[in-house]
Parts: C-alpha cells; structure tokens; sequence
C-alpha cells in the first residue's frame, strides 16, 4: 500500500509518498480500514514540523481523522462487518498508525458507523473538528440556550462546525474573518454579525453588539495574541475558552477583576493520555453530531481535496492561512 510518511521534521517537502506492508489484523478487537480519505489538519503541519507527539516517533505517518470502509474484523468484533462504512479520529500523532494511508489498522473502540448522508471526503473532514468544538463549547463552557458567544476564525475548521453548533444550542453568535467571502460563509452557516478583524477594534465592535455587556462565551481558536485582545470583550462571570497555550506572558488581571472562567481544550488528550472513559465520550459526541448530520442540521465544508500523492500542496496552503472549512485527501480506489 502507499502512504505519506515523514522521516524526518521539517517543512512539507518532508512528506514522501512511499510504499509499505498492508497492516494486519493483530488482536481481537480490530478492524482493516480501506481509507477512503483523510482529513488535514493544523495539528499535522505542527507535528510534521515540531516531530511526534507519541513514544512511537518517526518514521511516522500523518492524519488524524479517517473515513472509509471495513475490510476485515477481528474474532471480537461486534459493532461492526466488513463493508460497512466508518468515520474516526485517531492516529497520527506518530509512528505508523496514521490516516495518509490507504490502510490501517483500528481498535473498534476508536470507530464510528459513518453518518448517512456524508460522503468519504465529508466525512474524513469532519471528526476532530467536531469534536474540539463540541467539548470547547458543552464540556468546557456550558454553553446555554439565549448566550452571547464569540467565535474566533468563523470560517476555519473549528470555527465554522462552532458556529453552527452554538446555534443548534440556541444562542446567539458573533465571528471574526478576515474578508467578505469568509464572512459570506459565516453568515451562511448562522452567524448573526461578523468582524473584519483587519479593519475594525474586537472590543468595540463585541461591545456595539452585545450593548456593551460582552460575550457570555468566547472561543479562541487562533492563539496567544487572540487570548489575550479577547478578554476584555467578555462579560463578567463569563466564559473564555482556547484551543492553544495562551504563552507564559499572560496579564490575567482583566480577567480575573471579569471573574472569567478559563478554560483550555484539546481533544487529542484521550489518545496522548490514554484515557477509556475520556474517548468513550468522544464516541457518544461523534454519534451526536452524525444524527444532526443525516437530520440536515449540521454540516461541514470541504474547501478543496488532494490526492494522496498531493500531501505536501495540501500543507503549503493550509499554512498560507486562505482555507474557509477544510482540507481532505481523497484516497477512493474508484478514482
């Protein structure tokens, strides 16, 4: 089978398409997944640039999220047969088991039966972004019907399953963008008001729109920088939640004279921990999110495919910033 594997770190000349064994079934709980494709995400150009996250270190193979079709099942599997369908995030974070494959192996606890209505290609973009906006906005801020909130990146992969995922909770959602295509898709997906954050002040603009109380919730999917402009625009005892390490340079007293709740997501913390009950609940969110999928209630933009051999375009113009939604590798045999 081909699959990209990285050798080395470094920018995305790194990616090499290279021929390895097909992965067997070892234990009793797997499952064979043809991937059908491969989600693209930050956290794959930063451990592509930075190295590994796991002990398995490199050579390693890249991706996160998968989609595709069962070919073969363990003596314990239950869940599931071969050809069926299934959608998943796990992998990637180093040595072999990674989604920019035409194969892998996968417990059957790590899996899902893929929404109804979702292509492969949907499909494969749609797990990790899902579920860090789902834990950012339910698990870390409880998030209520009739909330403010404030969504960084509107038209980015977490941003813009965020926006439509505060709205499905009944609340109110403000975005920021970088131009009027992104805010054209913000506004599409149920944003109320976007700022252009090129040309207009964060705080005033959030203050304009919430008569001058600030958000009941934030959600900072850009970095440091953002944290930090971002406080002052929520309102006390409100939310302030990010994807990224705020920095060790980090003056907390608006916050805390705001008496904000900070709170950090990661939803990789399951595979990096080890942690069963943890990625249970990831299961149950994936089972949640693929039900509004096939109700029309929820979906996920798929700004442009590669195909396997394409890895590294697909990393140059991911890091070039001028993706709305997401990037997928589109590995169907078919084609």
């Amino acid at each position: 089978m081909y699959v990209i594997e990285i050798q080395q770190t470094g920018g995305p000349e790194v990616l090499r398409l290279v021929e390895r064994p097909r992965p067997e079934l070892t234990g009793p709980d797997d499952l064979l997944v043809r991937v059908y494709a491969a989600g693209v995400n930050p956290i794959d150009t930063k451990i592509r640039q930075r190295g590994p996250m796991l002990p398995a270190g490199l050579p390693a193979v890249l991706g996160c999220d998968g989609a595709g079709v069962i070919e073969a099942v363990g003596e314990g599997v239950t869940r599931f047969k071969p050809g069926d369908a299934v959608w998943f995030c796990h992998g990637g974070l180093g040595g072999p088991a990674g989604n920019y494959a035409e194969y892998r192996v996968i417990d059957q606890q790590f899996v899902q039966a893929k929404p109804r209505t979702l292509g492969m290609v949907e499909a494969a973009a749609a797990p990790l972004v899902l579920l860090t906006a789902w834990e950012a906005l339910h698990d870390r801020a409880r998030i209520a019907a009739g909330q403010r909130v404030l969504i960084h990146a509107g038209a980015g992969g977490v941003g813009h399953v965020a926006i439509q995922l505060a709205r499905l909770a009944g609340a109110r959602v403000c975005t920021t963008v970088s131009g009027p295509e992104k805010a054209a898709l913000a506004h599409e997906l149920g944003a109320e008001f976007c700022i252009n954050y090129r040309d207009e002040d964060l705080v005033e603009a959030v203050m304009d729109w919430t008569e001058g109380q600030g958000v009941d919730i934030a959600l900072d999917t850009v970095g440091p920088e953002v944290f930090r402009r971002t406080i002052p625009a929520v309102a006390h005892y409100g939310d302030l939640v990010t994807l990224l390490d705020p920095g060790p340079e980090l003056n907390l007293k608006e916050a805390r004279l705001r008496n904000l709740r900070l709170s950090l997501e990661l939803m990789l913390t399951p595979m990096l921990r080890d942690l069963p009950r943890a990625r249970l609940h990831q299961g149950w969110i994936l089972q949640r999110c693929g039900d509004l999928i096939d109700r029309g209630e929820l979906r996920v933009h798929v700004f442009r495919t590669f195909a396997l051999a394409e890895a590294a375009e697909s990393h140059r113009l991911l890091e070039r910033g001028a993706v709305m939604g997401k990037l997928v590798l589109d590995l169907d045999p078919s084609r």
